[in-house]
Protein backbone atom coordinates (compact mmCIF):
# COMPACT_ATOMS: atom_id res chain seq x y z
CA UNK A 1 0.00 0.00 0.00
CA UNK A 2 1.23 3.53 -1.14
CA UNK A 3 1.22 6.33 1.63
CA UNK A 4 -1.46 8.51 -0.61
CA UNK A 5 -3.68 5.33 -0.16
CA UNK A 6 -3.29 4.64 3.04
CA UNK A 7 -3.96 8.65 3.70
CA UNK A 8 -7.01 8.49 2.05
CA UNK A 9 -8.25 5.49 3.06
CA UNK A 10 -7.81 6.93 6.83
CA UNK A 11 -9.65 10.10 6.42
CA UNK A 12 -12.69 8.94 4.66
CA UNK A 13 -13.50 6.54 7.62
CA UNK A 14 -12.31 8.92 10.10
CA UNK A 15 -14.81 11.77 8.56
CA UNK A 16 -17.87 9.25 8.37
CA UNK A 17 -16.97 8.06 12.12
CA UNK A 18 -17.08 11.77 12.77
CA UNK A 19 -20.44 12.24 13.96
CA UNK A 20 -20.14 9.62 16.79
CA UNK A 21 -16.32 9.68 17.38
CA UNK A 22 -13.27 11.83 16.95
CA UNK A 23 -10.45 10.46 18.84
CA UNK A 24 -9.52 6.64 17.28
CA UNK A 25 -6.98 4.24 19.32
CA UNK A 26 -3.92 3.08 16.93
CA UNK A 27 -5.21 0.11 16.57
CA UNK A 28 -8.36 1.23 15.27
CA UNK A 29 -6.56 2.57 12.81
CA UNK A 30 -4.64 -0.46 12.07
CA UNK A 31 -7.67 -2.07 11.52
CA UNK A 32 -8.87 0.50 8.80
CA UNK A 33 -5.57 -0.48 7.18
CA UNK A 34 -5.86 -3.98 7.50
CA UNK A 35 -2.29 -3.97 8.47
CA UNK A 36 -0.38 -5.53 11.81
CA UNK A 37 0.56 -2.39 13.84
CA UNK A 38 4.59 -2.41 12.82
CA UNK A 39 3.69 -2.10 9.47
CA UNK A 40 0.75 0.59 9.85
CA UNK A 41 2.68 2.61 12.41
CA UNK A 42 5.12 4.08 9.46
CA UNK A 43 1.85 5.57 7.95
CA UNK A 44 0.17 6.77 10.54
CA UNK A 45 3.11 8.15 12.40
CA UNK A 46 3.79 10.07 8.90
CA UNK A 47 0.28 11.33 8.93
CA UNK A 48 0.65 12.97 12.12
CA UNK A 49 4.37 14.59 10.70
CA UNK A 50 2.10 16.29 8.24
CA UNK A 51 -0.76 17.32 10.24
CA UNK A 52 -3.22 14.73 8.23
CA UNK A 53 -3.83 13.88 12.11
CA UNK A 54 -3.19 14.58 15.60
CA UNK A 55 -1.82 12.67 18.16
CA UNK A 56 -3.31 13.11 21.76
CA UNK A 57 -3.05 11.70 24.96
CA UNK A 58 -4.35 12.05 28.43
CA UNK A 59 -0.85 10.59 29.90
CA UNK A 60 -2.52 7.14 29.66
CA UNK A 61 -3.75 6.93 26.66
CA UNK A 62 -2.89 7.98 23.60
CA UNK A 63 -5.07 8.86 20.71
CA UNK A 64 -5.32 10.04 16.78
CA UNK A 65 -8.04 12.00 14.96
CA UNK A 66 -8.25 14.76 12.44
CA UNK A 67 -7.14 18.14 13.48
CA UNK A 68 -9.90 20.26 14.88
CA UNK A 69 -12.26 17.80 15.86
CA UNK A 70 -13.20 16.95 19.15
CA UNK A 71 -14.12 18.54 22.36
CA UNK A 72 -10.63 18.60 23.38
CA UNK A 73 -10.37 21.38 20.39
CA UNK A 74 -13.02 23.16 21.16
CA UNK A 75 -11.74 23.53 24.45
CA UNK A 76 -8.16 24.32 23.22
CA UNK A 77 -9.44 27.59 21.31
CA UNK A 78 -11.45 29.05 23.99
CA UNK A 79 -9.81 32.11 25.93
Amino acid sequence: MEYEEAKTLIVEKLMKKQKSKSKFYFSDLAKILEMKPRAAKKFINQMVQDETLEYWSSGSTSMYGLPGTGKQAAAEHED
